[in-house]
């Protein structure tokens, strides 16, 4: 066994902590990583004070997770120790279901083996990336471009993908006018992948403070959800909306948003769940779909497209210590986009 060292959540809404433990040695089909940086993602915060239920614990969150390979199985044929790699959301699946043979393993109809607050085949509770190393199978670790930093690349394993993946299998590109609710974590990553797969990107939040930042990132347009007339203003005006926000809020004022055909894509994943009226879906065939992350494949292709269009996450580097300050600032929004855990500080 491999000890190593995090930051664990010993109960639900405990505050984190120091915490050893270990870690399975290297199988023939594994690959070791050293963890340089971890991203903050809001489900952490979620499964860490178990507000969806079945969290297990003690819990080492973070599943955004950037390192180097210190050591490879006998078996391994696609990574060499030296290199840059990645551990997003999940670290195995049942290989032979329909799902997993077309590389949507997320969808994976046993359910993925979750990277952190999941159980492997023996039963053994999976612990994730707020920590010094990690063990995983090779077929589920990803490879970091080299145009990418460490930093930067580490929410795209989960933020970078979560937006990726319905904009793709949607087909948004050029003509398509796309409306990103929430420019958070995932909402700023969505505005530069709609914007570099060609489509019009409006921001829709309900804080003014997010302008600047729409502006920053080159967003089409920007409006203010706090204010009626945006919905009069953007009727029937989008092609497609994704929506961000985990917290909760009122799915149908976005529907009269849709063209008819329009589509509604659900990334965010509030704690409490929200009506929903059905003829503003009926009388003009509009659609509210939803979408998970993405397959080993479709992540490591969001990679490679991240790369070619220099696309990172805006990210604030914090040393581990400064952990439960950031979950707080997340829960107030006081972050421009992503906390990323410098590992480095745990030596």
């Amino acid at each position: 066994m491999l000890s190593t060292q995090g930051y664990a959540a010993m109960t639900a809404k405990a505050a984190l902590q120091p915490f050893a433990f270990e870690r399975r040695d290297v199988g023939p089909h594994d690959v070791l990583i050293a963890i340089t940086h971890c991203g903050i993602c809001h489900s952490d915060i979620h499964q860490a004070r178990d507000e969806w239920g079945g969290s297990i614990f003690p819990m080492v969150p973070g599943h955004e997770i950037v390192g180097t390979i210190t050591r490879v199985g006998s078996a391994v044929k696609q990574f060499h120790v030296g290199e840059t790699a990645g551990v997003g959301c999940f670290v195995n699946s049942c290989r032979t279901c329909p799902a997993c043979r077309e590389g949507l393993e997320q969808y994976c109809e046993t359910g993925m083996l979750l990277t952190y607050s999941g159980r492997d085949r023996d039963g053994q509770p999976t612990q994730g990336g707020y920590s010094t190393q990690i063990v995983v199978d090779e077929n589920y670790v990803l490879r970091i471009p080299s145009a990418l930093s460490p930093a930067g690349a580490a929410p795209l394993l989960c933020a970078g993908i979560t937006t990726y993946s319905p904009l793709r299998h949607w087909g948004v590109g050029k003509y398509h006018k796309l409306a990103v609710v929430g420019l958070g974590g995932l909402g700023h990553m969505a505005v530069k992948i709609g914007k570099a797969l060609g489509a019009d990107v409006t921001v829709l939040s309900t804080s003014e403070r997010k302008r600047k930042d729409a502006e920053r990132l080159s967003a089409f347009d920007f409006a203010l959800t706090s204010q009626p007339e945006t919905f009069t203003r953007l009727q029937r005006h989008f092609d497609f909306i994704l929506d961000t926000v985990s917290a909760p809020h009122n799915y149908n004022a976005y529907v009269s948003l849709l063209k008819t055909d329009g589509t509604m894509i659900l990334v965010g994943a509030p704690d409490k769940p929200t009506p929903l009226e059905p003829f503003p879906l009926i009388l003009y065939r509009r659609r509210i779909a939803g979408s998970a992350i993405g397959g080993i494949r479709e992540t490591q292709e969001m990679l490679d497209f991240c790369a070619t269009h220099k696309i990172e996450s805006d990210i604030e580097l914090i040393p581990i210590q400064q952990v439960n300050e950031a979950y707080e600032q997340v829960l107030r929004g006081d972050v421009r986009f992503r906390f990323v855990i410098d590992l480095g500080s745990m030596k």
